[in-house]
């Protein structure tokens, strides 16, 4: 960039600044927007300062552009606004919070972790989910017992990314125990990084849970984590209400690849839903018995192009274990 560049970018950005002061709103927010598309990291200070504007249509644009200038400024920034008076102002900064990469910026979400707004709360247990700091796990177990079911949902899902074995018991109890069913889902499904059988005994619960969502989430884990143990019930699991459940208890069988599932994911085959008859191939193909050729032969012939797709792969995976 030359001298006469460089006078043309500060003239560009003085006025720029000059707009972002103008008392006319509308005004302000134009000079927002076209800030977005020039601004570079020296420019986010501008935005910063319009995320202070009078003006919550200002407010909103600065908080929706700071997304993509994650710094200590910008963060610092934007956590007042969990607190503003418009709506659309309040959930563009949760959005920002939400997609923060760097470690660094848990520092400054920390001193709220345990803010006594529940929408406060939710969104700043959100941005810690992501950015999976070791000291976040305090205030998230604190607000597993909060009142708000989207609170304890949050908290679950920062204690299930930092994958810390103590937080094992508490999150069996909400599995097990939780009113909410979303809530014990959650659990359900970050009970997934267990590697021991101290989770088992909740997950196989939770696989006779009265919420089919509760249910297919234990079903997932059960596949995960692989326990011999869950052979029985995940095979019970096949004649589940909800075919969804059934769908999630063929794909884990598959992963624990014991041949006692053969025979009922056979059954599964012949299903009247396209999507189990494509689970129970691919779950035939991983267990690799070769008593479950000739009914995948047979399903060659299916009329739906994504099944037949995944019998023929069953069939190269038990031949070539063959």
């Amino acid at each position: 960039m030359n001298a006469a560049d460089f006078a043309t970018y500060d003239d560009d950005t003085e006025a720029l600044r000059q707009r972002l002061r103008d008392p006319d709103a509308a005004v302000r927010r134009i000079a927002v927007l076209d800030l977005i598309d020039v601004a570079g990291d020296e420019h986010a200070p501008l935005l910063v300062a319009a995320l202070a504007d009078t003006s919550p249509a200002v407010r909103l644009e600065a908080a929706r552009a700071l997304e993509a200038f994650e710094s200590p400024a910008s963060v610092a920034g934007i956590v007042p606004l969990l607190r503003d008076e418009d709506l659309e102002v309040r959930e563009a900064a949760a959005h920002a919070l939400s997609e923060l990469k760097h470690p660094e910026s848990a520092q400054l979400l920390l001193p709220h972790a345990r803010d006594e707004h529940p929408f406060v709360l939710v969104s700043i247990l959100r941005g810690l989910r992501e950015l999976r700091v070791a000291a976040s796990f305090d205030p998230a177990l604190d607000a597993l017992a909060h009142s708000d079911p989207l609170v304890r949902r949050e908290a679950v899902a920062v204690l299930g990314y930092l994958k810390d074995n103590r937080a094992i018991a508490a999150l069996m109890h909400l599995a097990a125990k939780d009113r909410e069913a979303e809530v014990r889902r959650a659990a359900t499904g970050a009970l997934g990084f267990s590697q021991g059988i101290q989770a088992l005994p909740a997950l196989l619960a939770a696989l006779r849970d009265a919420a089919w969502q509760v249910r297919e989430e234990a079903a997932t884990t059960l596949g995960k984590l692989k326990p011999a143990s869950a052979l029985e019930p995940l095979i019970a699991a096949l004649d589940d209400p909800y075919w969804q459940v059934r769908l999630r208890a063929a794909r884990s069988l598959g992963r624990l690849r014991d041949r006692a599932a053969v025979e009922p994911l056979l059954v599964t085959l012949t299903h009247e839903i396209s999507n189990l008859r494509k689970e129970a191939a691919l779950a035939l193909g991983e267990i690799g018995d070769a008593a479950a050729l000739p009914a995948l032969q047979r399903a060659e012939q299916d009329a739906d192009p994504e099944v037949r797709k995944s019998v023929r792969l069953a069939l190269e995976q038990i031949r070539a274990a063959a």
